[in-house]
């Protein structure tokens, strides 16, 4: 089964697609933008870390394409609690050439109507670093998320530390958030 968006699919991850993971999870400009600590990775840990995914999993991890563009990120349903209904997405566009484009926008939307339409989770969660400003107006501005919380000084990027910027939606503030504007509607 495949999750569509507008634009994009989400689809599992294929072994095929571990050389572009690989790029990306080593490339300074991506990783720079998502939470947590990254080291560089080489090819046998992304066969390791490949071999670990399972449908079975409350960590469910998607790659993201186009049908124009092939694979251009990853997205993520993780740490799913089934018995409280949540879950933390997390997302990457690994090219630049692919932002800016509503791509993230529709992988969001995505995620969203997959774990609150199909898995019926009541809500989600994700992290974004303070001076990621393109997530920030993706989930935040375009997606309907709110911001419910910083953590100062949580990520040291850069040379200093930036604060970790908590946002949240519900499964009613999506459907409002679709009703409102017409995203699934609209072709």
């Amino acid at each position: 089964m495949n999750i569509r968006g507008k634009s994009v699919v989400l689809r599992a991850i294929e072994r095929q697609d571990l050389s572009h993971l690989n790029f990306w999870a080593n490339d300074p400009d991506v990783q720079e933008m998502l939470g947590g600590w990254h080291f560089p990775t080489n090819h046998q840990d992304q066969e390791k870390w490949f071999a670990g995914l399972s449908c079975t999993s409350n960590d469910q991890r998607f790659a993201v394409e186009t049908k124009e563009l092939g694979l251009i990120g990853t997205a993520n349903l993780v740490s799913i609690d089934w018995k409280n209904r949540n879950a933390f997405h997390g997302m990457a566009l690994g090219d630049a050439e692919h932002r800016g484009k509503g791509l993230g926008r529709d992988t969001i939307m995505a995620i969203m109507r997959y774990a609150f339409d199909e898995l019926g989770l009541q809500r989600l969660d994700t992290d974004i670093i303070e001076y990621n400003e393109i997530s920030q107006q993706a989930y935040v501005g375009r997606c309907g998320w709110k911001e419910e919380g910083r953590r100062p000084k949580w990520y040291f990027r850069k040379g200093r530390y930036w604060d970790k910027i908590m946002v949240g939606i519900t499964a009613d503030q999506y459907r409002s958030l679709v009703d409102a504007n017409g995203y699934w509607r609209n072709p």
